[in-house]
C-alpha cells in the first residue's frame, strides 16, 4: 500500500472519529420535539459535544470511538450523554436574564440571586455523573493498616 492509499485510509477512519454520537432526531426521541430554532442550535452543539466527549476519554487515557467500536451497549451510552448534555444545554437561557432563582427582602436590605448557568459552556454541562456512565470517573478506595500486628498477621 502506498503512502498516499495509507494516508486517504486514515482520512476516512478520522471521518467517523469526527461523526457525532447522536442525531437531533434522538434528543427528539428521548426527551421532547425541538423548535425549528433548537433544532439548528442542537445540530451545531451534536458534534461540538462529541468531541469534548472524545477528549475527555483521551484525558482519562480512554479511546471511546474503539470501545464504541467493540461494545454496542457502550455505544448506546455515549449516545445517552450526548443527548443528556446537548439537551441540557439547549435549556440554558440564553435571553435576558441569566437568573434562575431571585430573592429579596423588605426593611433588612437584603437579596440574593442564583445564576441559571454559572459559568456556562460545554465542558462546564458534562456532569460528573456523566463520566461515570462514560467509565471515566470510578471511585477509588484504599485502606491503610493502623495495627501493625494485624498486618503480620495475615
Amino acid at each position: 500500500m502506498s503512502s498516499q492509499e495509507d494516508r486517504l485510509s486514515a482520512a476516512e477512519e478520522g471521518k467517523d472519529m469526527n461523526k457525532p454520537f447522536a442525531t437531533v432526531e434522538d434528543i427528539q426521541r428521548l426527551y421532547r420535539p425541538l423548535s425549528a430554532a433548537e433544532q439548528d442550535r442542537a445540530d451545531a452543539l451534536l458534534p461540538l459535544v462529541s468531541d469534548e466527549i472524545r477528549v475527555l476519554g483521551r484525558n482519562y487515557g480512554k479511546d471511546i470511538d474503539a470501545r464504541i467500536k467493540v461494545d454496542s451497549a457502550y455505544e448506546s451510552v455515549v449516545k445517552i450523554v450526548t443527548c443528556d448534555v446537548t439537551f441540557r444545554i439547549l435549556r440554558q437561557n440564553t435571553e435576558g436574564d441569566a437568573m434562575s432563582q431571585e430573592s429579596q427582602s423588605g426593611l433588612g436590605y437584603s437579596w440574593s440571586g442564583t445564576f441559571a448557568v454559572a459559568g456556562g459552556g460545554i465542558a462546564n454541562s458534562i456532569l460528573n455523573n456523566d463520566l461515570k456512565k462514560l467509565g471515566l470517573l470510578k471511585q477509588k478506595m484504599g485502606s491503610e493498616f493502623i495495627w501493625q500486628g494485624y498486618q503480620e498477621s495475615v
